[in-house]
Parts: structure tokens; C-alpha cells; sequence
């Protein structure tokens, strides 16, 4: 199959509305109108809860894993690096920017992280343990997220087995796109009013900010 309609299979694979449909479908519940208003996995655990926010954060961690690994099987060329790259990219640019749902979505770290996971496992845990960390002291998942993918390409580079710079453009590309789709986050954060993982009292579940996943 031509890697660029490889491209076109793994923008639809990410730009499958989870969280949307879900909330639609089993709770009735359009999550675009509550909590942040955002589609990922982080306003779901708010508004639904963790039953509903578990398999959305899987699939969304899966529409960045199946192109990455799949699509360069079945690729028609010989499949290079850049490629594989570029399914990744465009999963996460389909999460972001769905066409399903007017162009909206999530914020990207969840499918990206699937996509990173096809790529290299040990980078996925290594930034799973800074997020961690990094949310543990400060409580707030944005936080957390930003500095993470700020941190991927170094986590990236002092890996062993890197055999070309085209991942470490890949997380650097990544982690510039993250940080642009976290501009409301970091608003919030410059004027102290983002939100942190605390216990929510007017509601079930915990305070997380605006939507990370």
C-alpha cells in the first residue's frame, strides 16, 4: 500500500473521537460542553469518571501504537525510518485535530505516547516515571505533561541503541506541537489559576486542569 495513503489511514486512526463517542453512546453525555470542554482522557475521568477515562486513555494510547507498528508491514516501499515517523505525527495530528468533531480533540500526549511506545518502550517508561514524579511535587497534570515532552528528545539521545537523529527530530517535532496545543495550560499556569490533582469538592472526582491526554 503507498505510504501516503498509509498517512491518510493513520490521520483517520487518530482522529477517532473516543472520548466523544463514548460519552455519547454510554453515558449520554456530550463532554465538548463539560468540564474543559476538551476530548481526552483527563475531562473524561472528570466528567465520567475512571470506568470511562480507562479505555478511552487505551485506545487513544492505541491510535499512536497501530500505525506506528502496523503500517510499516504493510507499506508497498521499502519502509524507512522517516515514515514510520510520519504515521506517528500524523496520529497525533488527527487526535488534536479531529475531523470528526470540527477539528477539536485532545491535547496529543496519549497518542503520542502510543506512537512512542511502537518506537521505543524503554523511552515510554522512563518519561512514564518523570511524569510521576514531576506530578507528584507539583500536582498539576499540565505540569507534568509539558515538562515531560520538554524532556523526551534528551531521554531520547542518552538512550542506547539510537541508530539515527530522525527520532530525535520526531520527539523534538513532538514536544514543540505538545507544548503549542498546551497554550491555554501554560496561560493558566503564568497567571496562577491552573488547576491541581486535588479532590474536587463540588464533584466525584479530582481537580486536573484542562485536559492533558
Amino acid at each position: 500500500m503507498s505510504p501516503y495513503v498509509l498517512l491518510v489511514l493513520a490521520y483517520a486512526a487518530g482522529a477517532t473521537p473516543t472520548s466523544f463517542w463514548l460519552g455519547k453512546a454510554a453515558y449520554g453525555v456530550d463532554l465538548r460542553t463539560k468540564g474543559s470542554g476538551n476530548l481526552g482522557g483527563s475531562n473524561t475521568f472528570r466528567v465520567l469518571g475512571w470506568r470511562a477515562a480507562l479505555p478511552v486513555v487505551l485506545v487513544d494510547v492505541g491510535k499512536g501504537w497501530l500505525p506506528v507498528w502496523y503500517f510499516a508491514q504493510i507499506q508497498a516501499e521499502a519502509s524507512s525510518s522517516v515514515w514510520v515517523l510520519a504515521y506517528g505525527g500524523a496520529a497525533v495530528v488527527g487526535h488534536v485535530f479531529s475531523f470528526w468533531v470540527g477539528f477539536k480533540g485532545g491535547k496529543g500526549i496519549a497518542t503520542g505516547a502510543g506512537a512512542l511506545l511502537a518506537l521505543s518502550p524503554l523511552a515510554v517508561g522512563v518519561a512514564l516515571a518523570v511524569w510521576l514524579a514531576v506530578l507528584g511535587v507539583s500536582r498539576i497534570v499540565s505540569v507534568a505533561s509539558l515538562t515531560t515532552v520538554l524532556t523526551l528528545p534528551g531521554i531520547v539521545y542518552f538512550l542506547p541503541g539510537r541508530e539515527d537523529s530522525a527520532m530525535l527530530w520526531f520527539t523534538g517535532a513532538l514536544a514543540v506541537f505538545v507544548v503549542w496545543s498546551h497554550r491555554s495550560n501554560i496561560g493558566r499556569l503564568l497567571r496562577g489559576e491552573e488547576s491541581s490533582f486535588r479532590r474536587d469538592s463540588s464533584g466525584p472526582g479530582p481537580e486536573l486542569g484542562d485536559d492533558e491526554a
